[in-house]
């Protein structure tokens, strides 16, 4: 199966637990994973047979922003089941991280996969 990213979206929004994450946006970075046959749209030059990582895009950072989640897990799995149920990917791969969240790392994080390729 093709598979369509997104790398390196990053949003503003509130996420976190501690009472000062719930006032102060921070940076979340997003890549994204979807398994979508290619080749209808490549055979045709038919853009209306291709996903639209467009319009992924901007969904995703529609849950992102009025979610304020607080675990960057919910985040992940809301966005994993947006890309199934909305867009109809069989499978996704969805990495959240934090940067800067604990000393020393560059970020921090998780990456979960839901669906069958």
């Amino acid at each position: 199966m093709d598979r369509v990213f997104i790398s390196d979206l990053r949003i503003e929004t509130i996420i976190g637990i501690f009472d000062w994450e719930r006032v102060t946006p921070q940076v979340v970075r997003l890549d994204l994973e979807m398994a979508w046959n290619n080749r209808p749209a490549a055979a045709n030059e038919d853009i209306a047979l291709a996903l639209d990582y467009a319009a992924v895009a901007q969904r995703v950072k529609q849950c992102v922003l009025e979610g304020q989640f607080l675990l960057v897990e919910t985040m992940a799995e809301q966005v994993a089941q947006i890309l199934m149920q909305e867009f109809a990917c069989p499978w996704v791969r969805v990495r959240v991280a934090k940067p800067g969240a604990v000393e020393g790392a560059a970020e921090v994080g998780v990456q979960i996969e839901r669906g069958v390729v």
